[in-house]
């Protein structure tokens, strides 16, 4: 898919349901995170419930090419210097202090919808605790910023005003527009220049994601072959919605739990 589409009221709506049971999938999967539980065990927890709604993973055999094998799970499971787009296995074992990226998609009716959010296990270093911090606030400033008008240049920069030098602001991945596929146009980066990059209006659906690190910027592939991780093996945090552009007035966040 190659422009940015323009979603529907049907469509609207689709995502409206979809982006609830979601934000469900994902709280109830940080609930459950605890020390000695492997990440296997968390990734078939959120398949089965997934498919409890009558929706699908969106993640599970993603491939971006034909020779590409599939992503082999349901969600991305990142610790400590894990960035995004970990893969779950049996031999990551969640212990005390850790900090777990949970990245999940789902196909809700045809249409996809992308939410992330940070947990700690336990008692975590108070670093780790400000930096999760400062992320999802980082998420809630790009959010003011996503209004019929505005541009993804204007999410950018106030994501990146908002950071400053505090943390490290990863460059290398992006969000997204998202609703007919697990990505689509456009690109929408973490930092940017007011005014600049694609303009933003109303029925456009995106996908917002700080990801803030207590190091460095630069992020490697892992030798599993898919998580980001940052080269100084700092920690990193993550925070993602989807969203909608309005006609007026703020976005509307699918991503949320029914009574938020």
């Amino acid at each position: 898919m190659s422009k940015i589409t323009i979603k529907t009221k049907e469509d609207i709506e689709k995502l409206r349901i979809g982006g609830r049971r979601l934000a469900r999938v994902v709280d109830a999967v940080g609930a459950r995170i605890q020390p000695g539980m492997s990440a296997l065990e968390l990734d078939t927890f959120a398949e089965e419930m997934i498919r409890s709604f009558g929706d699908t993973p969106s993640f599970l055999g993603y491939a971006q090419t034909k020779k590409d094998p599939g992503y082999p799970g349901t969600l991305c499971i990142s610790v400590n210097d894990g960035v995004v787009h970990g893969a779950p296995s049996a031999d990551i074992i969640f212990k005390e202090g850790d900090i777990v990226k949970i990245d999940c998609g789902l196909i809700h009716e045809g249409l996809f919808v992308d939410h992330a959010r940070t947990f700690a296990v336990g008692d975590i270093d108070p670093a780790d605790r400000e930096l999760m911090r400062v992320t999802e606030e980082a998420l809630r400033v790009g959010i003011e910023q996503a209004r019929a008008g505005n541009t993804t240049g204007d999410i950018g920069y106030a994501i990146e005003s908002y950071v400053k030098n505090r943390y490290g602001n990863v460059r290398t991945l992006a969000g997204h527009g998202v609703g007919y596929a697990v990505h689509e146009p456009p690109f929408v980066p973490n930092y940017g220049k007011k005014g600049k990059g694609e303009p933003l209006v109303p029925g456009m659906v995106i996908a917002i994601e700080p990801m803030l690190t207590r190091g460095t910027d630069d992020v490697m592939i892992a030798d599993d072959g898919y998580t980001y991780i940052t080269t100084d093996g700092s920690h990193a945090a993550h925070f993602e919605h989807t969203l909608l552009i309005t006609e007026n007035g703020p976005a509307e966040i699918f991503t949320v739990l029914e009574d938020e």
